[in-house]
């Protein structure tokens, strides 16, 4: 499953995996506790596929970011935690992360990332395939 599936609803911890579509929104369900619950068109919802984390000189994919964290941390866990201090948290998506924006990306954003990883990691949702088939479709 990619990220496409896979949601952050503001206000509401975690993210949430879209179970299915209804006439007023959709269902969708916890990765933390399994709960579902029916998300309203009045929600503030963000697809994670759509997301990016600014840079020095573009804005780079989400999947993008975590395909990176992959690779330092050999497809595990990250080696710090969310709740790590923003000095912490700063080094450490400047060493996956050498270009990003500064001014742009801020700690609540790297806990956020750090999270999302660690909780996509959890639950083998994380599918690099479809970045490897984008950039090579990019290169031709």
């Amino acid at each position: 499953m990619g990220l496409d599936k896979i949601l952050a609803i503001a206000g509401k911890p975690g993210l949430y995996k879209m179970i299915t579509q209804t006439r007023s929104g959709f269902i969708a369900e916890s990765l933390i506790d399994g709960k579902r619950l029916s998300v309203g068109i009045h929600h503030n919802v963000s697809i994670l596929s759509e997301i990016a984390i600014y840079t020095l000189t573009e804005e780079k994919p989400l999947i993008e970011v975590f395909q990176l964290i992959s690779d330092k941390e050999n497809g595990n866990q990250t080696s710090i935690s969310h709740k790590d201090s923003k000095d912490v948290l700063e080094e450490y998506l400047f060493g996956v992360l050498p270009d990003y924006d500064e001014d742009r990306v801020y700690a609540s954003d790297i806990k956020k990332i750090v999270q999302w990883y660690n909780l996509l990691q959890k639950h083998n949702l994380l599918n690099f395939d479809e970045v490897e088939v984008a950039s090579a479709e990019e290169e031709e």
